[in-house]
């Protein structure tokens, strides 16, 4: 099994991650479209602290292959991801400038800058760690959601967060987190075992904030 496998089973909280109710809600249909703007809205302030982080990813690099993946992850995050999500939101009604006035929630403060502290305060390995869960997360409810509701409906017809489901289903995207999940199981062969033990704790952690991301969608704060 690899590292990653192992990690995500001996995560207590995975499932309520991937199971949540916000996601549940998209898969129906029946999320409140306010829930989904306001996720929305925070989504873009945490896009900008993960693209800090793909920079700090390449401050940590210890070989000029690492420092060329790093780089791949910025230019892809600065140059279409940004984009794209900025896009998306025009069509829900919410303005770039509205974006960039936005106050970010706590949820989204405690989880960028736990992410950002993980980075600073250990190495590579430590970063993938507090990444994963929302790189390979995104993936893995994308295939589920898309293998749930093949036929595109929902219980109120065309469901409207299909596309949102179509681009974490999508080709592309699950080869980002497949080579996500390749690089850190290699930084996992090199770490001993006291690592491992830290890295799984930082793997816990980080998928709790991502339950409490969900939560903020829901909550509306």
């Amino acid at each position: 099994m690899a590292f990653f496998d192992q990690f995500k089973e001996q995560c207590p909280d995975w499932e309520c991650y991937v199971d949540h109710e916000f996601v549940r809600q998209l898969a129906d249909g029946s999320l409140p479209e306010a829930s989904f703007k306001h996720y929305l809205q925070q989504d873009y302030a945490f896009l900008i602290q993960f693209i800090r982080a793909w920079a700090l990813a390449l401050y940590k690099s210890r070989t000029l292959g690492e420092m060329r993946e790093a780089q791949a992850g910025i230019n892809a995050l600065l140059d279409l991801e940004i984009d794209l999500h900025i896009k998306y939101c025009r069509e829900w009604g919410i303005s770039e400038s509205e974006l960039t006035a936005l106050d970010e929630s706590a949820a989204c403060v405690a989880y960028t800058r736990y992410v950002l502290d993980c980075g600073m305060s250990g190495g590579l390995a430590e970063l993938y760690a507090a990444l994963l869960p929302c790189i390979y997360g995104y993936a893995e409810i994308g295939q589920r959601l898309s293998q749930q509701d093949a036929d595109k409906k929902s219980i109120h017809g065309i469901n409207p967060y299909q596309s949102w489901i179509d681009m974490y289903a999508s080709s592309e995207y699950q080869a980002v987190a497949e080579a996500a999940k390749a690089k850190f199981d290699q930084l996992c062969m090199e770490a001993a075992e006291p690592q491992l033990a830290q890295l799984q704790k930082i793997f816990n952690t980080a998928t709790r904030m991502e339950v409490a991301f969900w939560q903020m969608g829901l909550d509306l704060s």
